[in-house]
């Protein structure tokens, strides 16, 4: 339930940044990893958030609390995973990443 909350998380703040183009979510299970990347094609990451991405109450919204991230990074890393957000190459939008290690 919590792991699905993460991914809810990413995909409202991929929705909520981006008024037109796409969002998608990837998954790959790779070196005993399960890779999960929600990506956008909104206004990407804010320069002046990026220092605190994942801090409480960061955020460029009208519309949240800066807890989402947050919350989504402490549940990936209490599941021994980690996670990470960047701007994508060309310029238009955010992917964030998350890592989980596959249970043998």
């Amino acid at each position: 339930d919590r792991l699905t909350q993460v991914v809810s998380n990413l995909l409202g703040n991929a929705i909520k940044f981006t008024e037109e183009g796409a969002v998608s979510v990837e998954a790959e299970k790779r070196d005993g990893y399960i890779i999960v990347r929600v990506h956008d094609s909104g206004t990407g990451i804010d320069p002046d958030i990026m220092p605190r991405l994942f801090t409480k109450f960061a955020t460029k919204s009208e519309k949240g609390t800066g807890l989402g991230l947050f919350i989504s990074k402490s549940i990936v890393e209490g599941h021994g995973g980690r996670m990470w957000g960047e701007n994508n190459k060309d310029g238009r939008g955010a992917t964030f990443t998350f890592t989980l290690q596959v249970s043998q």
